[in-house]
């Protein structure tokens, strides 16, 4: 599948892929950042591990932050809207408990990590450096899904409701975050 791009002036593809993957890590540390701040109430269990992927998710930012620093490039443009979105996805999600917020990682991460492969794939031979910064994270972002399956095993009903809607707002996110 080819990834569908705007590109500005001199910016690579490599850039925008940073780009977005670099907003898309502030949308992901402000879903947790939001589900933390009512999990301590609706899901004090999942506390801790909230707490982990977050800090992952602060890591893998730094990493692409880096990186488009490095290369003299500014953040994506939909960098606040991954922001703001993320954390009204974490909030409306942790009113529901583990099993919901555990949903919605597992969506997030499907919906990331096909995106990741996908830039690999197409930036193998061409962006090393941009190659690196992707395949760093890419085993944390499965840890991260893994361990939430773990969580929603005998209760469909949150994959099934919050897998779709979940998906779609991140697909479309990126989807922006290309053509910004």
């Amino acid at each position: 599948m080819a990834l569908s791009v705007r590109l500005r002036g001199n910016e690579s593809l490599g850039d925008r892929l940073l780009k977005v993957n670099h907003a898309g890590e502030h949308g992901a540390v402000n879903i947790y950042r939001a589900q933390l701040l009512l999990a301590r109430w609706t899901a004090p269990s999942m506390v801790a591990e909230l707490k982990e992927f977050k800090s992952h998710e602060e890591r893998h930012r730094a990493v692409f932050r880096d990186e488009l620093q490095r290369r003299h490039r500014p953040r994506c443009r939909s960098y606040w809207l991954c922001g703001v979105g993320g954390y009204v996805l974490g909030l409306s999600t942790a009113l529901f408990g583990r099993r919901a917020m555990a949903a919605t990682t597992v969506a997030v991460e499907r919906v990331v990590l096909r995106h990741l492969e996908q830039q690999l794939r197409a930036l193998a031979g061409t962006d090393e450096t941009a190659v690196a910064a992707i395949r760093s994270i890419v085993g944390e972002e499965q840890a991260h899904h893994d361990r939430s399956v773990s969580h929603t095993r005998g209760d469909g009903f949150w994959i099934k409701l919050l897998a779709p809607v979940v998906s779609l707002s991140t697909e479309l996110v990126i989807w922006v975050g290309m053509r910004a």
